[in-house]
């Protein structure tokens, strides 16, 4: 099983370059960033997590130059968006910042991709449909993965139309970097079946451990194979009793989340996370 961890990046947490060498150095296999572009006020749509709003998830560093900074200073970890909103992003434009990041790191970026949930922060970006933002998610990552692997993309949609054109870089991974779909279950499942190179359920929201034989028939019946869609356990706390019960059921990763704090917190908890990293990778 292979472990990754999580921060929201802030002017007042560690750096995510220096975030980035002190995982590689202990041995973790990613490191994922999340995105919000700003919080409206007032405050409208709850939390998922329940209660008040984080003020990390007002103050979060764009992912795509964090992990450009992250980039330049390592060598083997992978570096992931944990999750990318592909609903406030102009398709064409984040095609582009994709396959840029994916040469940078010469091929080590993983797309974790979701719907969101703060309807106020879509709208403020055109996106007025809430209920549909799925639809257009889905339309817009079919249409990346057309920008990538044709020489000459077009794509025809509802909601994304744009004619023949000529775009680079092409990501170094082919076809693309793997896409890995968050969200619940079923939902968020069927997603990940559809198009994904993953499934990535928030493990403190979702019994993964339960749902798993659940998803791979789900895929088996959508004509996949459950292997090319690894499940990533996303959030899940470092206890060691739920950690070996999550690489007995043979889930393929845990992405261990971090606070938004400076490096002499960061690391003791990276040191123990590397000791977990020894146990059961």
């Amino acid at each position: 099983m292979k472990f990754g961890v999580m921060m929201f990046t802030t002017d007042y947490s560690i750096a995510a370059h220096e975030l980035a060498i002190a995982v590689e150095e202990r041995g973790l296999e990613s490191l994922w960033l999340p995105e919000h572009s700003h919080i409206p006020l007032p405050r409208v749509s709850p939390w998922p997590g329940g209660g008040e709003l984080p003020k990390m998830y007002y103050d979060v560093m764009d992912p795509f130059v964090s992990l450009g900074a992250a980039a330049s200073v390592t060598k083997r970890i992978k570096l992931a968006t944990g999750i990318c909103l592909v609903v406030q992003r102009d398709p064409i434009q984040l095609a582009k910042e994709v396959a840029t990041l994916d040469q940078l790191s010469n091929g080590r970026f993983l797309f974790g991709v979701g719907g969101g949930w703060n309807a106020e922060e879509m709208a403020d970006h055109g996106t007025v449909d809430f209920k549909g933002r799925f639809k257009l998610m889905d339309e817009r990552v079919e249409a990346l993965r057309n920008i990538w692997t044709q020489n000459q993309p077009e794509f025809h949609g509802d909601s994304v139309d744009f004619g023949p054109m000529m775009t680079w870089p092409k990501p170094i991974q082919k076809p693309y970097p793997p896409i890995i779909v968050g969200g619940g279950f079923p939902y968020g499942a069927r997603r990940a079946i559809s198009y994904g190179d993953g499934w990535m359920p928030i493990g403190d929201r979702v019994d993964v451990i339960e749902l798993l034989p659940r998803f791979r028939q789900m895929a088996v019946e959508a004509g996949r194979e459950p292997d090319d869609i690894p499940v990533t356990s996303f959030g899940l706390q470092p206890e060691n009793d739920l950690v070996a019960k999550t690489a007995d059921a043979g889930i393929h990763r845990v992405v261990f989340g971090l606070p938004s704090e400076k490096a002499e917190i960061i690391l003791p908890m990276l040191d123990k996370f590397s000791d977990m990293v020894n146990r059961y990778s």
